[in-house]
């Protein structure tokens, strides 16, 4: 949501998302942004749902107005759960950041937005270079014009594929870009079930009309709980490391990914 719109916050908040993000880069308009700061940061921190995390989009480290949100937030005694930092080309900038707000803060978490090419080709190092990252975005449009190509889901596959690996590498989330085609309710659950094939463990969403469509793919069923769990229970119960229970191949990945469909399901009901 823009931070120059604070009356759609308590709708945001309500929409079932997990995460809300405040955004100072992209949906506010270049004059506003000194103004709009201070304000900014404090609606971030009004956020009274302990099931939501709120998040502000910062604007780039290497912009005058970025550093400047840095400054701000550095200098608040309150601060959002997260920020969301975002055309990040290199593992440096998380470590400038790591350094001037994690002494005062220590507890806010950093999500990275990589929609460059030379994101792109330090992701990985990206996605490691601090243990506050709590998850990669992808940044997709601005991504397309930097590949040449248009942003659709076949030319972007690429780049989708390279970020799943760089999370995946530093055990953190990564969130597939938004789809702003408001009036395609099926176009966005298609699109959110490809994500969740090829590893994004979510999906941005720029509507509260979304929220819904997308949470029920990232969502395990309870039939999938129920298995997953008579599954683990079994194999538990016997000594061999490798075996087949009700016509399911049971080893060590398998059983690891059936208790991350319980955990899921446990994280998503707390």
């Amino acid at each position: 949501m823009p931070a120059s719109r604070p009356e759609m916050f308590p709708k945001a908040i309500a929409s079932g998302a997990d995460v809300v993000c405040v955004d100072l880069e992209d949906a506010t308009a270049t004059q506003d942004k000194d103004a709009l700061r201070v304000d900014a940061i404090s609606l971030a921190c009004s956020n009274d749902n302990p099931r939501v995390e709120s998040v502000l989009r910062i604007n780039g480290l290497r912009t005058r107005e970025g550093l400047l949100d840095l400054a701000a937030i550095a200098a608040k005694q309150r601060v959002p759960d997260g920020i969301l930092i975002p055309k990040v080309k290199s593992a440096e900038e998380i470590r400038i950041i790591r350094e001037l707000i994690g002494p005062m803060h220590p507890g806010l978490g950093l999500h990275v937005q990589i929609e460059t090419n030379d994101g792109l080709e330090n992701a990985r190092e990206i996605a490691k270079a601090s243990h506050k990252v709590k998850s990669i975005v992808f940044g997709g449009f601005d991504m397309s014009v930097g590949l040449r190509v248009e942003p659709g889901w076949d030319s972007l596959l690429y780049a989708r594929q390279r970020l799943v690996h760089a999370a995946a590498s530093a055990n953190v989330d990564i969130l597939d870009m938004p789809n702003f085609e408001l009036a395609d309710p099926a176009g966005v659950t298609e699109e959110t079930q490809q994500a969740l094939k090829i590893g994004f463990t979510g999906k941005c969403a720029i509507h509260p009309k979304q929220v819904a469509g997308i949470s029920a793919v990232f969502t395990p069923s309870e039939e999938d709980v129920a298995q997953a769990k008579g599954l683990i229970a079994k194999f538990e119960a016997q000594d061999q490391a490798f075996t087949i229970i009700d016509n399911t191949i049971m080893e060590k990945p398998v059983v690891e990914q059936l208790y991350r469909t319980i955990a899921l399901a446990e994280r998503i009901k707390m």
